[in-house]
């Protein structure tokens, strides 16, 4: 099931997972930029509303509490949220090159929500989240690429919906880059879990999101320590 990513911002606040709003220039700048310096660098959370944690407080995002799980496991990582609420797959490779400049150590594309949301044509979308992951190769090599997997409504009939989530595994199969679990698992259709537009997660769901993150997360941060 796919919760689309719609709405307006996430918000200011003090959250150590900064957001890197969509523009042309400046920096990805984390909250505690000697971090970076001291550590195994920036995670870059690329994403939809999902990630920017519309309708919550900074601190109750989903890469805040990421950084929270880092810092208790002892992986000296920066987290840096790029959620945009709204945004498609194309609006995310718009950006991608921007925030490539600033060589994040890993890049989490979460992305194509919004698409399905809208009925766009899979190969569409697919061919937006390879040229994010081209790009990222050819600008900057040391990036190491993960990706989070959307589902699509049922109401856009078993076609569409099993020609979408067909682009994730695939994408991540031909590029040999991790694939996350869903990370709206136990939290999409929930209503405990959701806001009351019984689509973006609540703290407790937004918990349940970091979990799910997490948990394909961390191999990936411990094998690039290894």
């Amino acid at each position: 099931m796919l919760l689309p990513a719609c709405g307006g911002g996430s918000g200011d606040g003090g959250s150590r997972a900064d957001s890197a709003a969509a523009g042309s220039g400046g920096n990805l700048a984390p909250a505690d930029s000697g971090r970076v310096a001291s550590g195994g660098g920036t995670i870059v959370f690329l994403g939809t509303s999902l990630t920017a944690g519309l309708g919550l407080d900074p601190d109750s995002a989903y890469p805040a509490l990421i950084q929270h799980k880092l810092d208790s496991a002892g992986l000296r990582y920066t987290v840096v949220n790029a959620g945009q609420s709204g945004e498609s797959s194309a609006g995310a490779l718009r950006r991608v090159d921007w925030i490539l400049r600033q060589r994040p150590a890993v890049l989490v594309i979460e992305t194509g929500a919004n698409d399905g949301l809208r009925g766009q044509e899979p190969d569409s979308t697919r061919a937006n989240i390879q040229a994010m992951v081209d790009r990222a190769r050819a600008q900057s090599p040391g990036t190491a690429i993960v990706l989070a997997p959307m589902e699509a409504m049922p109401n856009l009939g078993q076609d569409y919906v099993r020609r979408f989530r067909a682009i994730f595994p695939a994408v991540a199969e031909a590029n040999g880059i991790p694939l996350l679990p869903f990370i709206l698992d136990g939290v999409g259709g929930v209503d405990s879990l959701n806001q009351q537009d019984g689509i973006h997660p609540n703290e407790a769901g937004s918990r349940r999101v970091a979990a799910n993150v997490w948990r394909g997360l961390e191999p990936v941060l411990r094998r690039a320590g290894e």
